[in-house]
This record gives C-alpha cells, sequence and structure tokens, in this order.
C-alpha cells in the first residue's frame, strides 16, 4: 500500500490550488449526475480554465473535449484524474510529456508506479484527494458547515 500522507501535504495543496489557472480533466463525464462533472463544473464557476479530456465527447462543460492529454493544444498547469487507479501510470507519462505542473489523483485513484512516474518527471503529486473539497477547504466556501472531519475544516483564516 502506497504512504499517502507524503501526497496529502496540505501545504503542497494550498500551493498547487493557488499556481494553477488550467486543469485538464481525464475521464471528465458529460453526464451531469457524475462527480467528474460536478467537480468541473464547480472548477469553472471559480475561475479556472477547465480542458476536457475523453475519448467518448467531442464537448463538456461548453469546452472542447480531448482525446488526450497529447492532443491538448493549450499549456495545462494541472491534469486532474477521474479513471481507475491502472490508467494512471500511462496518464502520469502523459503529464510529464506535456509539461503539467502537477498531477491530482481523486478519491480511489491510489497507483504508486504512476505517482513514481510522475514524480521522475518532475511532477507535483496530489493523491486519493478531491480537488473540489481542497479548493472548498483552503479558499473558505465550506465554513458554515462548522465542523472538522479532517476533510473539511470550519478555520477562516485563509491560506497559510
Amino acid at each position: 500500500m502506497t504512504e499517502l500522507g507524503r501526497y496529502q501535504d496540505p501545504l503542497t495543496i494550498q500551493r498547487v490550488l493557488h499556481a494553477t489557472r488550467s486543469i485538464a480533466i481525464v475521464g471528465l463525464s458529460g453526464n451531469e449526475l457524475r462527480a467528474s462533472y460536478f467537480v468541473g463544473y464547480y472548477l469553472k464557476r471559480h475561475g479556472y480554465q477547465v480542458i476536457p479530456v475523453n475519448p467518448r465527447e467531442k464537448e463538456i462543460l461548453g469546452e472542447t473535449c480531448y482525446p488526450s492529454l497529447r492532443d491538448v493544444p493549450v499549456p495545462v498547469d494541472l491534469v486532474n484524474v477521474f479513471r481507475a487507479p491502472d490508467a494512471l501510470p500511462a496518464i502520469a507519462e502523459e503529464a510529464v510529456a506535456i509539461g503539467a505542473a502537477a498531477l491530482w489523483c481523486q478519491f480511489g485513484v491510489i497507483n504508486e508506479e504512476g505517482a513514481r512516474i510522475a514524480e521522475d518527471g518532475g511532477v507535483t503529486v496530489i493523491m486519493d484527494r478531491c480537488i473540489k473539497v481542497e479548493h472548498a477547504r483552503y479558499v473558505g466556501r465550506m465554513h458554515w458547515l462548522g465542523f472538522n472531519t479532517q476533510r473539511i475544516t470550519s478555520v477562516r483564516a485563509g491560506l497559510q
């Protein structure tokens, strides 16, 4: 089992969220009921450039959809992964090839080989965390919940 703590450092998460402008979402679904769609919608609403990557779709969230990361014609700061863990090594190789700064693996997307490939290529890895939840935690969008589950905090002091 991967030691996940090294991929969940709060300061790294905050740094990545603030440095990121463009996010390629691998596995973004056009189905409004899927978590990936909701996350993409949320990120777009909060000012990020969302780039859908899904070979089965032409357009999602009003954005052109690309079959792979290598097909994306603009620079990508962060690659967000909504795919099965066994797909991660190939996605990590593509993330390195396109010069992404970070690889963000959603809840359950845990693959040590993929993390190693990305890190060896100079890509920051965040694993088994939801980018929407972490953005909400550090930007203060969930402060009204008023409890701390170690995933969501009621602290409103802003970034540390």
